[in-house]
């Protein structure tokens, strides 16, 4: 009864923001990430035009079958989209998925059509079926448009490398709230590789319960488009224990986080992601590891360094690389077993780390230059997130 009647409240606030003039956007937006964000499809078909700006008035017909007539992409989406029958609710009439695959095969390269700046990704189709499934597919076609313009817009770049650096932030975000875990994951090599697929399809792509992908698409369509990444690492961070159980090798560690549990309390790691955005804004991350760096800066600056690295070798490879040349020079007799404990000890030196950081900035100025850049995004749909 008790939820019932917070439900209904929250219905009620909903509407009231609906209705006021002009819209109360802040309030829906407070509404999508407070707990069961926007509650039904029938609301989010009204308020997620209102989180993307999109004119619900003034909508494009819907796409034809013209689009596929020569285009680069149609092969390639035809396979992906024929290859998502689980993310079309089960039990649904074959004639109906069929239909609604059309559908979004239509709704994809019409948008690329429109915007030639963008280029199709795997795991796209994954972010225009959710649309499509919620909202039908005249309005999806608009909310996707603006999405593939705005926070989608850095997968959808010629290459992967924006992809990459926003990955990039999770291990930093890891490192300021638990370094025993963030030490551990280096020492295993496993990367950031594990967190693609969520960070690209927001997450539509790993969880069966499409409740759930509902949920977190509410999340993030109210905030930063960097969000995703702070929930991936809130993921990681709540499978601490489970992370520093595993045996410390890149195949174990990968392993685990890459098969994402089903029973996720999302409610709660939702708060979490953004208490930790509060906290760690994107800002804030890049000051403090362009200053660590700097102060380091000397410590990983030797020309065998800068030899390594310019045939594209890791920082924390250049860095092992200088352990094994110093253990080369010490006594036999310990051999295998001190070079295991220094090379695969759980928690880094904190000089190492703060050198593997250094090194990766005296190396890449420019790279960083084009990361700072990102960290300046503020929410709003003139700015993107890589200019």
């Amino acid at each position: 009864a008790d939820f019932d009647a917070k439900k209904k409240r929250k219905v009620a606030e909903i509407y009231r923001a609906l209705n006021s003039d002009p819209t109360d956007v802040a309030k829906l937006r407070r509404m999508a990430i407070s707990e069961g964000g926007l509650l039904t499809d029938e609301i989010r078909r009204k308020v997620w035009p209102k989180l993307l700006s999109v004119n619900t008035d003034d909508l494009p017909p819907l796409p034809g079958k013209e689009l596929r007539e020569d285009n680069k992409d149609y092969q390639q989406v035809l396979l992906d989209v024929r290859r998502s029958l689980r993310r079309f609710p089960p039990g649904m009439p074959d004639d109906q998925r069929e239909g609604l695959q059309e559908e979004l095969i239509d709704i994809i390269l019409h948008v690329l059509k429109r915007n030639p700046q963008l280029h199709y990704y795997q795991g796209y189709h994954d972010i225009v079926v959710t649309f499509l499934l919620v909202v039908g597919g005249r309005l999806a076609t608009a909310l996707v448009e603006k999405l593939s313009t705005h926070h989608l817009r850095d997968f959808m770049g010629p290459t992967m490398d924006n992809t990459k650096h926003i990955l990039n932030y999770l291990m930093p975000i890891i490192d300021q709230m638990n370094p025993e875990v963030h030490d551990f994951m280096q020492s295993a090599e496993v990367g950031t590789i594990f967190a693609l697929s969520w960070l690209i399809t927001w997450f539509g792509h790993v969880l069966s319960d499409f409740r759930h992908v509902v949920r977190l698409y509410d999340f993030f369509l109210a905030c930063h488009p960097l969000m995703p990444i702070y929930f991936a690492a809130v993921i990681v961070l709540h499978r601490k224990q489970e992370v520093l159980d595993c045996e410390c090798d890149m195949a174990s560690v990968h392993h685990l986080l890459s098969q994402i549990p089903q029973d996720l309390p999302y409610e709660s790691l939702i708060s979490k992601a953004g208490d930790l955005f509060v906290q760690l804004p994107p800002s804030k991350l890049a000051k403090e590891a362009a200053q660590a760096a700097q102060a380091e800066r000397t410590a990983a600056s030797t020309f065998k360094d800068f030899e390594l690295a310019s045939v594209q070798q890791r920082p924390d490879t250049v860095l092992r690389q200088r352990f094994r040349e110093r253990l080369r020079g010490e006594e036999r007799l310990r051999g295998e077993e001190r070079t295991k404990s220094i090379l695969t000890k759980p928690r880094t030196n904190r000089f190492v780390k703060l050198a593997v950081m250094g090194l990766t900035v005296a190396l890449g100025a420019a790279a960083l230059a084009v990361v700072k850049s990102a960290l300046e995004w503020a929410p709003k749909f003139e700015l993107q997130i890589f200019p």
